[in-house]
């Protein structure tokens, strides 16, 4: 993560400011400094940077101060701070990451192990802003960038929207905790799925409630998509109540009091392959499949639906359950 980030340096020696302050810019960062800290807390405040560069041993409010005071701030608490120690200060080390530092630099320091260590936690910071609370997994924002560069890169590759049928009911009927438990159940899932059956290009993403999404390269995303939908349904007995799963059904109750059956939960996953070259912007894909999953939620069981070009070259609409192979 470069070219855009803001760096605070805070470090009352002048020459480590402007070493710092070469190597930064040089790496495309924006950097504004402090020479004490005083000055360091009022420009975290002001100037509301991305990351800290903040040297232990200054005079007045010192290293320690400061990053007390960050970790204190509601609207500063999660930003990433670098300490700056002198060498051999082991006790300034254990001190600065028990008071919430996320790493440290040993001064004289190594200018290309600073620069990773700057971009590394820039880097996860970003990934931890974007990720779904509940799952951890990218977000939104995250989503639509590894489209758009995936589709931006020309290859080929194939994408599944993936969500849970009647989740409304389920939740309706065992409340948020249990309906929690089947996204995370989904998610794990996915990503055990992907470990076994995927490859390391693979990509998942939470949209938010219980869809998700998987890029994947094109030659295996259809075979991943039957093992997503065999290893949710092997393990959807665990989310029900007994008697409910026995039954079959889920009688959640109206408003007007009365009772509704509803079927078990099931997994509708929509799959548009081959994408290199057929869309210009994630906006377009995300049509399709809402199309896809639209025909998918007609279905009363666990299916996988996809796109595919008739002898005409029109696209059709195919689902398949589980037991699906290639050749049928």
């Amino acid at each position: 993560m470069t070219g855009k980030a803001r760096i605070l340096v805070a470090d009352d020696e002048p020459h480590i400011r402007r070493i710092l302050q070469f190597l930064l810019e040089q790496e495309g960062f924006e950097v504004v400094m402090a020479e004490n800290g005083e000055e360091a807390w009022k420009m975290v405040e002001s100037t509301q940077p991305d990351l800290v560069l903040l040297d232990v041993m200054m005079p007045g409010l010192d290293g320690f101060d400061v990053l007390n005071l960050i970790r204190e701030g509601f609207e500063t608490r999660s930003l990433p701070v670098i300490l700056l120690t002198a060498k051999g200060g082991n006790n300034d080390k254990v001190r600065g990451l028990k008071g919430g530092a996320n790493d440290y630099v040993i001064k004289p320091f190594n200018h290309d192990e600073l620069l990773l260590r700057v971009t590394n936690l820039l880097e996860a910071t970003r990934r931890e802003r974007e990720a779904n609370p509940l799952t951890g997994l990218p977000g939104n924002r995250a989503i639509e960038r590894e489209v758009q560069n995936r589709i931006e890169g020309g290859s080929d590759f194939g994408f599944m929207y993936i969500d849970i049928d009647r989740f409304k009911s389920f939740n309706d009927h065992y409340g948020y905790s249990r309906g929690d438990r089947a996204i995370s159940f989904l998610a794990g899932v996915l990503v055990g799925c992907s470990r076994k059956f995927g490859s390391s290009n693979d990509f998942i993403g939470h949209v938010g409630g219980d869809d998700f999404v998987l890029a994947a390269p094109s030659e295996h995303v259809e075979s991943l998509a039957f093992h997503i939908i065999e290893e949710f349904d092997s393990g959807i007995s665990n989310l029900h109540d007994r008697e409910d799963f026995e039954k079959g059904y889920l009688a959640v109750k109206s408003r007007s009091g009365k009772d509704k059956n509803f079927p078990l939960i099931t997994l509708t996953v929509a799959i548009v392959n081959e994408i290199g070259g057929h869309f210009e912007h994630p906006a377009q894909l995300s049509d399709t499949m809402a199309e896809l999953k639209r025909y998918g939620k007609t279905m009363n069981n666990s299916v996988v639906v996809k796109e595919r070009r008739n002898s005409a070259g029109e696209p059709e609409l195919v689902a398949a359950g589980a037991d699906f192979t290639e050749s049928s």
